[in-house]
């Protein structure tokens, strides 16, 4: 059994969704000073590796506590999407088979080598109709390598849409975004499993440890 992590660390000035809290990561207490280290942490809900609740685009939707625990553990299907095109949407005749309920559909874009750059908002994205045929099939867990599961426009840019989340969170799905080393999955023989498990926030996401298991 191999265990591979799919989480991007939290540090100062990491990426975040254009908006979003920056994040900052600073000493409060010290060894020499206090006896112990303690670090004081400003971040968004919405920080690094996380999961998106349907909360997070609407209040009548269920809250990140409210949701089944089985949302966030479960056997992963690999989508290969590399060679889609910067900002270009990634189209259900995608998908693989071998979905159902209780599978988690992993989107690897090979998008994570941008992380930290100015390029990393460049990616591409699940169109809505990938979102509906996933959930079609039973799917209600769906994790990406990228900033977001819709298209993130450039600065400047008023091409802002929120479609693909609808459509997965108005079915009380999830979405994991951020994730990392989803390409290594990619080529594997065994059986995958992913644990998701976020930070019990309440409301509209939180950030995640992300581990693949393979076996």
């Amino acid at each position: 059994m191999d265990l591979v992590d799919l989480t991007h660390p939290i540090t100062t000035g990491m990426p975040v969704y254009p908006g979003d809290p920056e994040v900052e990561v600073a000493p409060a207490l010290s060894v020499p000073a206090d006896g112990v280290n303690v670090r004081a942490v400003h971040m968004g809900s919405q920080t690094g590796t996380h999961v998106d609740a349907p909360f997070h685009i609407d209040d009548g939707l269920p809250r990140l506590d409210e949701l089944p625990l089985t949302r966030f553990l479960g056997r992963a299907v690999l989508l290969d999407a590399r060679d889609v095109a910067p900002r270009a949407p990634i189209g259900p005749e995608r998908l693989p088979g071998g979905l159902g309920p209780g599978t988690v559909l992993l989107i690897a874009t090979g998008w994570s080598r941008h992380w930290g750059t100015g390029g990393y908002a460049a990616h591409p994205y699940p169109s809505p109709e990938l979102a509906e045929a996933a959930l079609a099939a039973g799917v209600r867990t769906v994790g990406l390598d990228t900033l977001s599961a819709d298209r993130t426009p450039p600065p400047g840019d008023a091409d802002f849409s929120l479609d693909t989340h609808r459509v997965l969170l108005t079915a009380h799905a999830v979405i994991v975004e951020n994730l990392t080393n989803l390409d290594t999955l990619l080529d594997t023989a065994g059986e995958i499993e992913v644990s998701l498990f976020p930070m019990r926030l309440r409301d509209d996401g939180a950030p995640v440890r992300a581990v693949a298991r393979v076996r």
